[in-house]
C-alpha cells in the first residue's frame, strides 16, 4: 500500500535532515533566552557581551597601528638614506651591509684584471723582464683577491703594487678612498642600529588598566608607570593623549583628534624621577575630557588613551620613548592600584608581583561635573564620601517615610475619631 503523501512528505524531510546531520558538521546552538532570564544573567557576562570591539590607535606595546598607504614620493626615501637603513629589519640590514662590500670588491677587482689584462701583463705572466702593475696578478679571482686586501687594508705582501703604473696608482686612491667612505657608512649604520634605545623601553612597564577613584576629595583617572633595570631613565617625563573623534560646531567631522590630559604641566609632576613605580594622576576638573563622563556613560564612549613616557638612557645618553594604551573596557571605575613598595632591613623593596593589580574602593558613579553640582547645592565641600552620601540620602528617605506614616496614622484617628462620634 502506498504511503499517504503528507506521510512521505515526512519521509523525505526525515531524510533530508538525517543526510544535513551527517553532511554538515557538529554545530551547538545556543538557547535564545527570554528577557526575563537575560536581566537575570550576571554583569559581568552582560557587560562582555555589550563590549564593542574598538579599534586602537596605539597598541599594548607600543606601536602604532598606523599604516601609510598610496605613498607616491618614495623617493623621499632615499634622499635620507642613512635613516632608511637604519629603519630597516635587521635581516635586510644585513644583506645590504654584505652586498655593498661584496659589489664593491666584485667593482674594483674587475677594474684591477682590466687594466692588467689592457696592459698585458696576462701575456706576461712568468716573464722576470716584465713589469706588471700588479704583482702576481695572474686572472680574475686574484685580481678580486687584491681588490679585498687594498679595501679591507689587510697587506698579505704577495700580490703588491709597482711603481711602473701609473693608472694603478691612481685606482688604489680612489679604491682606499671610497672603501674609507664605505666603511664610515656601513659601520656607522650598523652601529645606529645596534645602540637604538627601542629595546630600553621594553623593560618600562605600564599597567594593564587605568583606574578613576577619589584621592583628596577630587575625582581622578590613574595609571602606574614603572622601569624594571636597576640603570635609571635620566630626565623623565610623562604624556597623555586622549584620541576621539569629534564632529565641530560647524559640522567638521575630525576623525581621532587629539586631546592633552593634564598629568602635572603646571605643577611639575609630570616630570619624574623614576626609581620606584610611580602611579601617575589626572585631575579630573572642567578643563578635562572627563568632566561630564559618569561610570554608566564610559563604557559607551569610543576613546581611547595614549601615554608616553620620555628620558634619557643614564648608559648612553640617547633620548627612549616608551608608549602604551587604554581602550574604555580598560578603565576601571572604583579602584585603586595595591601598593607595591614595602621597607626592608636597610631598603626599599618592590614587589613587581603587585604592579598590575588593583582592589576595589568606594567611588562614586556620578561624574565629576554632577559632584561639584551637588557639592554647591548642598554646600559641603567635595571630600565626602559615597557612604557619607548614601547615608545621608537614606536618613532623608526614613525622615520622609516617618512623616508620611505620622500623617497616615493621624488620618486613620481622625476618621476613627468620627466614626465613634456618628454613632453614638
Amino acid at each position: 500500500m502506498p504511503p499517504f503523501p503528507s506521510q512521505a512528505r515526512a519521509n523525505v524531510l526525515e531524510e533530508d535532515s538525517m543526510e544535513q546531520d551527517i553532511e554538515s558538521p557538529v554545530t551547538i546552538h545556543q538557547p535564545k533566552l527570554p528577557k526575563q532570564a537575560r536581566d537575570d544573567l550576571p554583569k559581568n557576562i552582560n557587560k562582555e557581551c555589550a563590549k564593542r570591539k574598538i579599534q586602537r590607535y596605539v597598541r599594548k606595546d607600543g606601536k602604532c597601528n598606523v599604516h601609510h598607504g598610496n605613498v607616491r614620493e618614495t623617493y623621499r626615501y632615499l634622499t635620507d638614506i642613512f635613516t632608511t637603513l637604519v629603519d630597516l629589519k635587521w635581516r635586510f640590514n644585513l644583506l645590504i651591509f654584505v652586498m655593498v662590500y661584496t659589489v664593491t670588491w666584485l667593482f674594483f677587482g674587475m677594474i684591477w684584471w682590466l687594466i692588467a689584462y689592457m696592459r698585458g701583463d696576462m701575456d706576461h705572466i712568468g716573464d722576470s723582464t716584465w713589469t706588471p702593475c700588479v704583482s702576481n696578478l695572474n686572472g680574475f679571482v686574484s685580481a678580486f683577491l687584491f681588490s679585498i686586501e687594498t679595501e679591507t687594508t689587510i697587506g698579505y705582501g704577495y700580490r703588491v703594487i709597482t711603481d711602473k703604473c701609473p693608472e694603478g696608482i691612481i685606482l688604489l686612491l680612489v679604491q682606499s678612498v671610497l672603501g674609507s667612505i664605505v666603511n664610515a657608512f656601513m659601520v656607522g649604520c650598523m652601529f645606529v642600529k645596534i645602540s637604538q634605545p627601542k629595546k630600553r623601553a621594553e623593560t618600562l612597564v605600564f599597567s594593564t588598566n587605568a583606574v578613576i577613584s577619589m584621592r583628596d576629595g577630587k575625582l581622578c583617572l590613574m595609571f602606574r608607570v614603572g622601569d624594571l633595570r636597576n640603570s635609571h631613565i635620566v630626565e623623565a617625563s610623562i604624556r597623555a593623549k586622549l584620541i576621539k573623534s569629534k564632529q565641530t560646531k560647524e559640522g567638521e567631522f575630525i576623525p581621532l583628534n587629539q586631546t592633552d590630559i593634564n598629568v602635572g604641566y603646571y605643577t611639575g609632576d609630570d616630570r619624574l624621577f623614576l626609581v620606584s613605580p610611580l602611579i601617575i594622576s589626572h585631575e579630573i576638573n572642567q578643563q578635562s575630557p572627563f568632566w561630564e563622563i559618569s561610570k554608566a556613560q564610559l563604557p559607551k564612549e569610543e576613546l581611547e588613551i595614549v601615554v608616553i613616557l620620555e628620558g634619557m638612557v643614564e648608559a648612553t645618553g640617547m633620548t627612549c620613548q616608551a608608549r602604551s594604551s587604554y581602550i574604555t573596557s580598560e578603565i576601571l571605575w572604583g579602584y585603586r592600584f595595591t601598593p607595591v613598595l614595602t621597607l626592608e632591613d636597610g631598603f626599599y623593596e618592590v614587589d613587581y608581583n603587585s604592579f598590575h593589580e588593583t582592589y576595589e574602593t568606594n567611588t562614586p558613579v556620578y561624574s565629576a561635573k554632577e559632584l561639584a553640582e551637588m557639592a554647591s547645592r548642598a554646600e559641603l565641600p567635595l571630600t565626602w564620601s559615597v557612604s557619607s552620601k548614601l547615608d545621608q540620602h537614606a536618613e532623608l528617605e526614613t525622615e520622609e517615610e516617618e512623616k508620611n506614616q505620622e500623617d497616615q496614622n493621624e488620618r486613620n484617628g481622625d476618621v476613627a475619631n468620627l466614626e465613634n462620634e456618628s454613632k453614638v
